[in-house]
């Protein structure tokens, strides 16, 4: 494992930003800022060696200061939609910014993409880490209590990266953090309708017209939202209104020894494994791309040219006491880890 550091710009308040590069003796070269706690890029081979940029993102950090759409970055405090941007703790009301149509999303206006990390980096003979921390304060973006939040990225030589996040707070609040990476397994030649995915679910979350959650679980049962058995995207993608953009259930969630998703492109040979300790993954196949934005290598990031499998808890749950908790007591630690694992398909 090869780790270099590099200034990545400066904010627009003048305080700089670092890019950190890990090169892992199996190929994969992975490229994550302290801005946002964002990763870049990866470069990851195909099954004849050749390189490509899977993820979406910029080679600059004036590309992540703009308006994007939270490509590759640590989002929270609360990752997803709060419905009306409000919840109740105790006696009190508390109101969060609206920032998509009527409702909160993904921390807010400056949420914790938008924040400076502080970090450290540790490695070793076979892999490396990068751990970020990050004190938000009370009341930031209309949250209740002062939470110091880590994620750390452990990049192995064996192609894989681990995320492990971290909180604690003085004061009751929710937190609910994610990875909002998009991949394109096939380098953006194309759109994502050529790949591959499974999932261990056979439930998600019922939505209404703003994508908040009814509260109703429905079966995936053979339909377009099945993905019990690997099948190809297009025409879930295509066929699904809006595209996808739902909150899956886990039936392997919490048993991190075991995977709960696969995302594979069969013309590179490229698959990606997901691990993680939550109870859901919301499947979003960059519906929201229109093309106007130009990233890495002059892609021009389309509708359905990425997709993301966002390990977190069930969107909107301070408003469903019948959902898993995201309540975050005094003194108590929210924990939790996700996994992903890069590797080459056989012919």
């Amino acid at each position: 494992m090869r780790v270099t550091t590099h200034k990545f710009g400066n904010l627009p308040d003048g305080r700089e930003a670092k890019i950190f590069h890990f090169e892992s003796s199996g190929g994969l070269n992975t490229k994550i800022t302290n801005y946002g706690g964002i990763i870049t890029s990866i470069e990851m081979p195909d099954r004849h060696g050749k390189p490509d940029e899977i993820t979406a993102g910029f080679p600059v950090l004036d590309g992540y200061i703009n308006d994007h759409p939270y490509f590759g970055a640590i989002v929270g405090r609360y990752a997803n939609r709060i419905a009306k941007g409000r919840f109740r703790l105790k006696n009190t009301e508390y109101h969060l910014p609206i920032n998509n149509g009527p409702n909160h999303l993904h921390g807010g206006l400056e949420g914790f993409d938008k924040k400076l990390w502080d970090y450290r980096i540790e490695e070793s003979s076979s892999s490396a880490s990068l751990e970020l921390s990050y004190l938000s304060p009370d009341m930031e973006e209309g949250y209740p209590g002062d939470v110091a939040a880590k994620v750390t990225y452990i990049i192995h030589d064996s192609n894989t990266i681990e995320i492990q996040y971290e909180a604690s707070s003085d004061a009751e609040t929710h937190v609910n953090l994610t990875n909002h990476t998009y991949f394109n397994l096939g380098g953006f030649r194309s759109e994502i309708y050529d790949h591959h995915l499974q999932m261990y679910s056979d439930l998600y979350l019922d939505m209404d017209q703003d994508n908040i959650p009814t509260g109703r679980l429905l079966p995936t049962g053979d339909s377009l939202l099945d993905f019990c058995h690997e099948k190809l995207l297009e025409a879930a993608v295509k066929d699904t209104p809006g595209g996808l953009d739902h909150c899956f259930v886990l039936s392997r969630a919490r048993n991190f020894a075991r995977p709960v998703a696969w995302l594979s492109h069969k013309p590179t040979g490229r698959k990606v494994t997901v691990y993680t300790s939550q109870p859901s993954i919301q499947v979003y196949s960059g519906n929201s791309l229109t093309g106007e934005l130009t990233g890495h290598n002059g892609a021009k990031y389309s509708k359905h040219s990425a997709i993301c499998l966002e390990t977190q808890h069930y969107p909107d749950s301070p408003n469903h006491p019948e959902f898993p908790s995201t309540l975050l007591k005094a003194g108590d630690k929210y924990e939790y880890e996700a996994k992903f694992v890069f590797e080459i398909l056989r012919e």
